[in-house]
């Protein structure tokens, strides 16, 4: 079994004040609000109510903590891009993200999930340069592969990498892979990179996975 499949809910912070100390390695999930985020969490920790899968995009407007063991953590950050919500709760969400992002001395990777279909939106681009800006890396899960051919989903995997590679202001260390949580894609490379932030052993030999 997987290490993930420890990952149990721990608390939800309003605010960074809330939050877990800040010591041990966390790795933190962020996403467009309807772009899977949730239910790569669940699919990943193989915990089918780890995360709340909502239908109604943007319900996440905490920092959600989930912890593997007493030092390790994930952190579900609030998405946002589709909420119906005020424009106001959009900036304390983007406050909430900005600080933890740029302060949070646990934080040792950053997992950001693009819906496959419609990928580098203008909100990813935004979480590349935050993983830039504070030399985080930074591992990009195309989510919802399962809805493209496999011709389809190949083509938008090279052209997001090369899209990253030509693009200078993007993190240094990013990767990026196909995933499925309904499908199951592109669950053992996921995990191995979370793990290998985490400084536990990977599950087995990652396929793939190379940088951009």
């Amino acid at each position: 079994m997987h290490i993930l499949h420890t990952a149990k809910f721990l608390k939800s912070a309003g605010s960074l004040r809330d939050m877990p100390a800040d010591s041990g390695r966390e790795v933190a999930f962020a996403g467009r609000s309807n772009a899977g985020k949730s239910s790569a969490l669940n699919a990943l920790a193989s915990h089918k109510g780890l995360a709340r899968v909502s239908k109604t995009p943007g319900r996440t407007q905490l920092l959600n903590v989930f912890s593997i063991d007493d030092e390790r953590r994930l952190v579900d950050l609030p998405g946002y891009g589709y909420a119906k919500v005020p424009v106001g709760v959009r900036d304390q969400w983007r406050g909430m993200v900005d600080g933890y992002l740029r302060h949070r001395e646990a934080l040792k990777g950053l997992v950001l999930i693009m819906d496959s279909r419609h990928p580098l939106k203008d909100f990813d681009r935004q979480m590349l340069d935050y993983a830039a800006a504070i030399a985080k890396p930074c591992h990009v899960l195309l989510t919802k592969a399962d809805k493209m051919s496999r011709g389809e989903a190949a083509r938008t995997l090279a052209e997001v990498r090369k899209a990253l590679a030509e693009d200078a202001a993007a993190p240094a260390a990013v990767s990026v892979q196909l995933f499925s949580a309904t499908a199951k894609t592109g669950l053992e490379e996921a995990r191995n990179v979370i793990a290998g932030w985490l400084d536990l052993p990977a599950t087995t030999p990652a396929a793939g996975g190379k940088p951009r």
